[in-house]
């Protein structure tokens, strides 16, 4: 099972920011691609940001120049930055990671439970 945690989602005003991480645990051999989707009320899922094995970086343009990702020595946490946030950045964000469990050694994009994002105007 592999086990992916989301942490620093919340309610903020237009303008200010939050810092999103998650954590990839369990029993996982692989641990390839980490990224973020978001997902509105109403509105199909969708990607936000992506970072691969290399730390090569990916950004829906929605959020380019706001958001940054970020994932050190390609390690087991993600982290968004998420600045100047909108109104319309409001929505559940999803962790995650394309990773291989043990046993089974099964391959699968695995996702978390989600955090809430909420700003207002």
């Amino acid at each position: 099972q592999v086990q992916l945690v989301e942490s620093g989602g919340g309610l903020v005003q237009a303008g200010g920011s939050l810092r999103l991480s998650c954590t990839a645990s369990g029993n996982l051999i692989r641990l390839d691609a980490m990224g973020w989707y978001r997902q509105a009320p109403g509105k199909e899922r969708e990607l936000v940001a992506n970072i691969t094995s290399r730390a090569v970086p990916t950004y829906a343009d929605f959020v380019k120049g706001r958001f940054t990702i970020s994932r050190y020595n390609l390690g087991n946490t993600v982290h968004l930055q998420m600045n100047g946030l909108k109104p319309e950045d409001t929505a559940i964000y999803y962790c995650t990671a394309d990773a291989t469990e043990g046993g089974t050694f099964s391959r699968q994009l695995h996702w978390g439970q989600g955090t809430q994002v909420t700003v207002s105007s």
